[in-house]
């Protein structure tokens, strides 16, 4: 319902944080769909292990991890691992919760290259690029900063790109109740880049289409004459 203001007031509930919770689990976590969230204060406790592990590494490779240059790496390099997972420590519904809109508005709106920045779950080497998110509201409308908010929560975890491109779709989905909701998702991959086939001008292009968006292909190809135009 509505507030005074035109807020919708989004509860926390399974709708949103469990369902998007049971999507972390494919690939990557446990089978039983279940993922637990990340208990207040334990990444920093994790520091000064994630610390001892990097000056390990440094070691193994055959570093002097004491030397002046490297010093202060191992801390460093834990403190960048713990900013680039971040999202673990949020919330859709968090994000969220003030920023539902009750809006007579049933055009396509669309969000274009937000930037991201994520870490491949295979070998721990960044993936980034561009994601262009439209949905069909449906008498409820988003911030939309928030819709940058969902894309960086997803984004700040250990990924593969088929799967964040989901996550974002269902998130929107899940909160905004829209008739149809599309995310693409275009970027670089350095496992790609850096090692293996080492291919620079590779990228991957992603997509995750959501009731009309999947149903009518005017719609969708509306959605996807938008994103290629430059302005």
């Amino acid at each position: 319902m509505p507030t005074q203001n035109g807020q919708v007031a989004l509860q926390p509930n399974k709708s949103i944080d469990e369902k998007l919770a049971a999507l972390n689990s494919i690939g990557s976590h446990g089978d039983d769909g279940e993922f637990d969230q990340v208990a207040p204060g334990t990444r920093e406790v994790a520091l000064p292990v994630m610390t001892n592990a990097y000056r390990s590494l440094l070691t193994s490779v055959g570093e002097d991890a004491l030397r002046e240059g490297l010093l202060k790496t191992p801390e460093r390099a834990a403190k960048a691992f713990l900013f680039f997972t971040k999202g673990y420590e949020e919330k859709v519904s968090d994000v969220l919760n003030d920023a539902i809109f009750a809006e007579n508005h049933e055009e396509m709106v669309i969000v274009k290259d937000i930037d991201i920045f994520s870490m491949c779950e295979h070998h721990l080497v960044p993936f980034f690029g561009k994601v262009h998110v439209g949905y069909l509201p449906k008498n409820k409308v988003v911030g939309l900063s928030k819709i940058a908010r969902i894309v960086e929560i997803f984004s700040r975890r250990l990924q593969v790109q088929e799967r964040l491109t989901k996550q974002i779709a269902v998130a929107i989905n899940e909160a905004v109740q829209p008739s149809g909701v599309a995310v693409v998702i275009e970027a670089a991959h350095m496992c790609m880049v850096m090692r293996g086939v080492q291919k620079n001008g590779a990228r991957t292009v992603t997509s995750s289409v959501l009731g009309n968006f999947r149903d009518d292909p005017k719609t969708r190809e509306e959605f996807m004459t938008l994103i290629r135009n430059s302005h």
